[in-house]
């Protein structure tokens, strides 16, 4: 992970030349694994942001917080409460080169006394924890408790002595590494030598281990053990002037970006020269890098895990939905073949002196084809010839009537599985929990999920924003992200001139292409139809078709669920989803 030692050292840095001296004012517990200390310090007011969310752990100063407080505070903040606010900040450091932080806060307690209390910030992945523990390391309690059935090796719970993680047999790097002991450490390593730098040195990150590689001219699959001369002299240079930087605190910290996507790729507390060829932002504060890097994906981290209940509930409605149309089209299949029983019913009746009562089956000539083959008819030797024929009679006539039901059984089915299938596709496109809420409210008012139903709100009102792009020949496209947006996109916004969009066959968003009485150029066509493809469930796929007709064409059936509508003639354009394209389209928005 990119929260690696070097970028600890270099946050525990920063937080001990703006917070120590300052005093905590409020806690607070906003998340179930994230805690905000508002510290007040030299006249300025800073918030400290701890997590150990399994997905993005994380240490920084925040600038730009938003997120809410429950109404009551977890049984975890009133304790930090209790033991650390309106404490002083003591200390900040790096526990050995590990990702762990240790702050020591000076308080006192009900008798006025002064006590040291420790906030141990563990940034381990999933194992990450945020631990406070008074005197002799003694565990007051931990945001994660870890007990004997969690986890055998190494017990988290109140009144437990504090040890640190087991180690993971790496050199420190801050102590001074010789040359012939690096020399011997990366020759005795099976792998590559980018591997064995991450494997082999503590508090060194996959992207550092690389960096370090660029830096000496070697490619980063080159075997360890075949490293030798000016390679090995390059190599062990670049580690060397890497770390010296770390002990002498001067950091570089940086952000690399893919602008063709634009997607955040990695960041360091080091100048990241592997990334020249792309974007690269330079911050003097590592904190801004950490806050700029996890904001939106620990925001999408959230949605999803808020959304993973009712996601599998409707994954679990899917699927039995999709064992029930197996079914049908199995019936449906066996109705189109209701003549061979009235055929044979005939032949039973045609041939019926040459049946007797107790034979399982009869061979006649089937008078009904060409050539008269022989055709075997099976027979209940507990019935009669004739109620055998009448037997065939009756599942002909049941498979006659049934063939229309079953068809229309087909078509609820299958408008049910599309419907359930753009919720999936909607929740996905969730930037913010409004979005969800959306969704949310609309799964309770039709019964898919358990819960209050909302009063109506006012129907000619978004309370969230559908996606805007403006096309390269400048006409504004609307993409809607869930089945709300694009109703209202479809029937409120969009005038009978519009184009609208939609993947053919596909689960996918309502595109609508703003024409202000114009012609619509074919390069706007196609970008419109490409943004269709990319919000459809065709994302991946190449050669996605989308429909597109004027707005006007595009009807609501009454008591169609939300997102539903039908439309006719329409064209369709064939093409494959560029997320560049889609990035570039954003933009010039």
């Amino acid at each position: 992970m990119a929260f690696d030692g070097l970028v600890v050292h270099a946050i525990s840095d920063e937080l001990s030349s703006k917070l120590v001296g300052g005093k905590i004012d409020k806690v607070y517990q906003p998340e179930n694994d994230e805690i905000v200390l508002h510290i007040r310090n030299n006249k300025e007011n800073f918030k400290l942001v701890l997590s150990a969310s399994a997905s993005n752990p994380r240490v920084y100063l925040s600038t730009n917080y938003k997120k809410e407080n429950p109404i009551n505070a977890p049984m975890f903040c009133m304790l930090l409460r209790k033991y650390i606010q309106s404490g002083n900040i003591v200390s900040v450091s790096q526990v050995g080169f590990e990702r762990i932080i240790k702050i020591t806060v000076e308080s006192l307690d009900e008798l006025k006394a002064k006590t040291t209390k420790d906030i141990i910030i563990e940034i381990m992945g999933r194992h990450s924890n945020i631990i406070l523990t008074h005197e002799e390391n003694k565990i007051v309690d931990s945001i994660k408790r870890i007990p004997p059935s969690v986890s055998r090796v190494r017990q988290l719970l109140p009144g437990m002595t504090y040890v640190l993680p087991p180690s993971q047999n790496k050199l420190n790097p801050l102590n001074k590494i010789s040359r012939d002991k690096f020399k011997e450490t990366i020759s005795e390593f099976d792998g590559s030598i980018s591997k064995c730098i991450y494997s082999k040195f503590l508090g060194i990150s996959p992207i550092v281990s690389k960096e370090i590689c660029f830096r000496s001219n070697l490619d980063i699959s080159t075997p360890a053990s075949s490293i030798d001369g000016i390679d090995f002299d390059n190599l062990y240079k670049e580690f060397s002037n890497v770390i010296l930087n770390i002990k002498d605190s001067n950091y570089n910290p940086c952000l690399a970006i893919d602008p063709s996507i634009n997607k955040l790729l990695d960041f360091s507390s080091i100048n990241l020269t592997l990334f020249d060829n792309l974007k690269v932002i330079h911050d003097e504060s590592i904190s801004s890098i950490i806050e700029s890097f996890y904001a939106n994906k620990d925001a999408k981290e959230r949605i999803n895990q808020r959304a993973s209940d009712f996601k599998k509930s409707i994954s679990i409605k899917l699927d039995r939905l999709y064992n029930k149309l197996k079914k049908q089209k199995i019936e449906l299949k066996e109705s189109y073949n209701a003549n061979i029983y009235k055929i044979k019913g005939e032949l039973i009746t045609a041939y019926i002196y040459m049946i007797e009562k107790g034979m399982d089956f009869v061979e006649v000539q089937n008078f009904y084809e060409e050539d008269c083959p022989l055709i075997k008819i099976d027979l209940n030797k507990n019935l009669t010839p004739s109620e055998n024929a009448q037997q065939y009679f009756k599942r002909y006539n049941k498979l006659k009537h049934a063939k229309k039901e079953i068809t229309a059984q087909v078509e609820l089915s299958l408008e049910e599985i599309n419907y359930l299938e753009n919720i999936i596709l909607s929740i996905d496109n969730c930037d913010n929990l409004a979005e969800l809420d959306d969704i949310k409210e609309e799964l309770q008012k039709l019964g898919y999920m358990r819960g209050k139903v909302k009063s109506k709100k006012d129907k000619n009102n978004l309370t969230t924003k559908p996606n805007e792009f403006l096309s390269s020949d400048g006409f504004t496209i609307l993409v809607g992200k869930n089945n709300k947006q694009n109703d209202f996109l479809t029937l409120k916004i969009a005038h009978n001139d519009d184009l609208w969009m939609h993947t053919k066959n596909i689960p996918g968003s309502h595109v609508i292409i703003k024409t202000e009485g114009k012609e619509i150029p074919e390069s706007t066509i196609f970008e419109g139809a490409m943004l269709a493809a990319f919000f459809s469930k065709s994302k991946m796929s190449s050669q996605v078709p989308v429909d597109y007709t004027l707005k006007k064409n595009v009807k609501k059936p009454n008591g169609s669920k939300p997102g539903m509508v039908i439309y006719e003639t329409n064209s369709t354009i064939y093409v494959t989803p560029s997320e560049e394209l889609v990035v570039k389209l954003k933009k010039q928005g």
